[in-house]
């Protein structure tokens, strides 16, 4: 998207996270792209951009000129317009580009200074072979000599300076790590604990507190690839000792889970995710990845506290578990914006499609299947209306991938399931320092019984609004207020005893400190009313501080 989408990035600078937006035609931006991928540098003026090799080896011969009227870039307002008509005029040494340009801003290389140099004196020594005096006269030789002069400090210290740089851009091209691919990383450091009684569910009495303050770690490292400027291929490699506070010893419930999505504790370092995404023509692009790929590195998702790094500190924070969780791993997606107003996203996710077992690979598993549009009325409000249609196997089913209550996690107790998924997402940038927004989620889930049976569809929805404060209290920090309701059974179908009997409430509160570019520090708490969807379920408070390292 425009501004909205960009403010995103800028208040949740993730340089691992995937986001999609809407692109400008008129920039050719793809609308798929990477958050941190390969953007250029902004420049104040970029005709001083210096020209790569290739584009010198590309050069075309330039062209003598006659008359300085012929440099379509050179007005009589330059500050040097008066010396470049003696030049051309009067010594006629003086070249211009094939497209008629004189390009006086841009710096020129040792090269081209050579041969304008050259240029001149083969002309002026002609002249003066000549006897041509009354375009070459001693005084101007006198005048080129006084100039050589006074300006030998400053040549040699700029040919000092020249020297040096290309000495250390060849150290540099000696030493890089790749000429493709770039390497970033990020480190958080997560200290947390809960509060309240275990909760009621699977069997299992509330209790008293067992967990214990824990201090845990996630460590990620992203190669960053790209072989034509506008491509990218991603791989991460990932570690974590984070365990899940939602087993039953501990709190025994969904709804206590972290943002972090990976909390296996296994301390294992592997690929968690790979793919590659690239243009097609000025309006597309397309993603395909074999492992990690998630619904939302396929579409676009609104909420500035998305990323686990520096946004929320829940699961059910980070996103609709409608629109945004599902049987995921690999797949395909594609995305076009018919214009910087509208843009619609496709794609198809396998959860095992390595798997060439029964009921398995790329197409007889567990998948989503997912068309998203995106619309941006003006630059300060964005929406998205999302369907996803998913399907899991047996004793795979994982209906809101841990954010809700069991009844609404596996409502026909491990067997397999369809279902439909309705989403939508909004965000108002009120102004620069303050944006609403929020989702509404609507699943129907039925189960796909071997005898093709008729039950009526389960009911499954949720909620979320939040408040976003970004540069609160200093430029870079992030202040937010999320209040929600986690994914609930609200209809049964054809047997009561599968909706949730009471609503649980989620509240939590944020703040990130930007201690500066690579460091930051958000303290957060959030909070479950009737957990599990239970009102004989003492309220359950959880506390976090993270801190977030990059490099």
């Amino acid at each position: 998207m425009k501004k909205i989408l960009k403010k995103a990035r800028k208040y949740s600078p993730s340089i691992l996270s995937a986001t999609l937006f809407i692109a400008n035609p008129a920039q050719a931006t793809p609308p798929i792209q990477m958050a941190e991928a390969f953007r250029p540098l902004p420049m104040d003026d970029p005709s001083l951009e210096m020209p790569s090799v290739s584009e010198l080896e590309a050069e075309e011969a330039i062209d003598q000129v006659t008359s300085v009227s012929q440099l379509s870039d050179v007005q009589p307002t330059d500050w040097a317009f008066q010396a470049l008509q003696s030049l051309v005029e009067r010594y006629g040494c003086i070249a211009g580009y094939p497209d008629g340009t004189f390009k006086g801003n841009r710096a020129m290389t040792r090269f081209e200074f050579a041969a304008g140099l050259n240029a001149c004196l083969d002309r002026i020594t002609e002249l003066i072979a000549a006897a041509t005096s009354n375009l070459a006269t001693r005084e101007d030789l006198a005048i080129l000599q006084r100039l050589q002069e006074e300006f030998a400090a400053e040549l040699a210290a700029l040919r000092g300076r020249v020297d040096s740089l290309e000495a250390r851009t060849a150290e540099l091209e000696n030493n890089q790590f790749s000429t493709t691919t770039k390497l970033k990383g990020e480190v958080l450091f997560w200290l947390n604990d809960t509060f309240g009684e275990r909760a009621a569910a699977r069997g299992e009495p509330s209790g008293n507190d067992k967990t214990e303050t824990s201090f845990s770690y996630r460590v990620r490292v992203q190669f960053d690839s790209s072989f034509t400027g506008e491509d990218l291929l991603l791989t991460r490699l990932q570690a974590n000792n984070l365990n899940e506070l939602s087993e039953p010893e501990l709190t025994n419930t969904l709804m206590t889970l972290a943002a972090i999505d990976e909390g296996d504790g296994s301390n294992d370092v592997g690929i968690d995710l790979m793919f590659y995404q690239f243009p097609i023509g000025e309006r597309a692009q397309a993603l395909i990845g074999p492992i990690g790929v998630d619904l939302d590195d396929v579409s676009v998702v609104l909420s500035p506290f998305a990323d686990e790094a520096n946004g929320t500190i829940s699961r059910f924070g980070r996103r609709n578990p409608t629109s945004f969780r599902g049987p995921a791993n690999a797949g395909v997606g594609f995305s076009y914006a018919f214009n910087d107003k509208f843009q619609v996203n496709v794609a198809y996710l396998a959860d095992d499609p390595a798997n060439p077992a029964e009921s398995a690979g790329a197409f007889n598993g567990a998948y989503s299947a997912l068309g998203q549009l995106v619309i941006e009325p003006n630059d300060s409000l964005a929406f998205t209306l999302g369907y996803v249609r998913k399907y899991w196997g047996k004793d795979g089913v994982d209906i809101t991938n841990g954010t809700g209550s069991f009844k609404a996690q596996d409502p026909f107790d491990g067997v397999p399931t369809t279902a439909d998924n309705v989403g939508l997402q909004a965000n108002w940038r009120v102004n620069e320092k303050f944006e609403v927004g929020g989702w509404f989620g609507s699943t129907w889930a039925r189960p796909e019984t071997s005898n093709g049976g008729d039950d009526d569809d389960v009911t499954i929805i949720n909620g979320m609004l939040y408040f976003a404060f970004p540069d609160l209290f200093r430029e870079g920090n992030l202040g937010g207020l999320m209040v929600g309701v986690p994914p609930i059974v609200t209809d049964g179908g054809d047997d009561d005893s599968l909706k949730d009997d009471d609503t649980s409430i989620h509240i939590e509160a944020i703040y990130r400190f930007q201690v500066n570019d690579n460091i930051s520090l958000t303290p957060g708490l959030f909070v479950i009313t009737n957990p599990n969807h239970d009102d004989v379920n003492d309220t359950i408070w959880i506390t976090t501080f993270r801190t977030q390292f990059v490099f």
